[in-house]
């Protein structure tokens, strides 16, 4: 059951939808190989000191602040850069999130450190992810308590060669039989015992002499024998668990990518969300631009192209102006609109810019397939396609 409290609006106190990594470190050595992808990061963080000196929050470069050991260690360090480059792509505005070490009587008596993503929205300075760096608790806790357990009797194979028959045996190579009998599989091994218990010698293949020697029953024991083991092995393993708000997060963004705009008569403002492509819901939005028989055939086309490129889409040949479906596309945080207003080419408009190009059918599902997952920026798109000047009916 969810607790809702009144004073916290939308935030729930009670439940919380959570995505959590739990991620073991050596406890001795808590470097990360891939801390130099992220160390270059420069974001607001609020240590520890800063805020117990009554200090404000400033920028920090996150190398210089595990260097410093202002964050514990690389591994937490990779983790928060991680964090924030994951939040920064999905919208959330960087000049409203910041890194707050929690205070001691903030922490977990066990924990190394610990850090918090905060994100400023119309309720204040949020938490909405947790970096902690939960030391060896957790393992050490599971530890204590398999103590009770009682160990268990398992049947295992003992290999015992004799190092002085061997030694006199094959004199300067006796290591390398040693360790080619000490190396046979359970199977190989039980197979000399019988060999051995019937003939009293075998032939046995050394792959590093590179040749077979005679196995004589004194040379080597082999036997099954029944011992004692323990259930579980303890390693020296801290974890680092950075803890997502999902919730929290969402809302933020949907602050975050929120604004509004004028008409192009000043007495209308029209809702936008500024959802970046990797995360709005809708990628783009196919239009004929007036509702004839060819444009809306070569709509359904690209759409249907859309589909098949896996591209989410909204096919809308409702008789409306251009204006007002663009101010309706804007308005669900929709990235690109195309307008077919010919049977050759589109035009194909950025929301936030409202710049628009001149792009054939053939090649417009892939340039929105580029700018969507990534792979071309729109500065990228307009530098290789004409631009469009809008009409004055193109725009409220």
């Amino acid at each position: 059951m969810s607790v809702i409290s009144p004073c916290q609006g939308l935030f729930r106190d009670g439940d919380f939808t959570l995505a959590e990594i739990e991620h073991f470190v050596d406890h001795e050595d808590k470097s990360h190989p891939k801390f130099v992808d992220v160390a270059g990061l420069e974001f607001l963080m609020f240590p520890r000191e800063e805020q117990l000196a009554g200090k404000s929050v400033k920028s920090m470069i996150l190398g210089k602040a595990v260097s410093e050991a202002t964050i514990n260690n690389e591994t937490l360090g990779y983790f928060i850069g991680r964090v924030y480059l994951f939040l920064t792509r999905l919208g959330i505005d960087k000049g409203r999130l910041r890194f707050r070490q929690r205070l001691p009587n903030e922490m977990a008596q066990y924990a190394a450190d610990c850090w918090d993503a905060e994100i400023e929205c119309s309720y204040g300075w949020i938490e909405c992810v947790g970096i902690a760096d939960r030391s060896a608790y957790d393992l050490l806790a599971h530890l204590e308590k398999s103590r009770v357990s009682e160990p268990r009797e398992v049947e295992k194979l003992v290999i015992t060669p004799s190092e002085e028959e061997l030694g006199l045996a094959f004199k300067g190579n006796e290591r390398m039989v040693v360790e080619a009998l000490e190396a046979m599989s359970e199977k190989e091994a039980l197979e000399m015992k019988e060999a051995l218990d019937d003939k009293g010698e075998v032939d046995f293949q050394v792959c590093t002499l590179g040749k077979s020697v005679r196995i004589k029953k004194n040379m080597v024991s082999i036997s099954m024998e029944r011992k004692e083991e323990h259930q579980m092995d303890f390693y020296n393993l801290s974890v680092i668990t950075p803890s997502f708000v999902i919730g929290r997060i969402i809302y933020c963004l949907f602050e975050h990518s929120f604004y509004t705009r004028p008409s192009k008569s000043g007495d209308v403002q029209w809702n936008v969300f500024r959802f970046p492509p990797l995360v709005a819901p809708i990628k783009c939005t196919v239009f004929p631009l007036i509702k004839s028989q060819q444009f809306v055939e070569v709509a359904n086309l690209i759409a249907k192209s859309l589909k098949v490129a896996n591209i989410s889409h909204e096919l809308d040949v409702i008789g409306k102006s251009i204006g007002k479906r663009y101010a309706k596309s804007d308005e669900l945080g929709v990235p690109y609109a195309i307008t077919v207003d010919s049977t050759a080419s589109v035009t194909m408009r950025q929301r936030d810019s409202k710049e628009q190009i001149r792009v054939s059918i053939e090649e417009v599902v892939s340039v929105v397939k580029k700018v969507t997952v990534g792979q071309s920026t729109w500065a990228d798109v307009l530098c290789r396609y004409p631009t469009h000047v809008a009409t004055h009916a193109d725009e409220l």
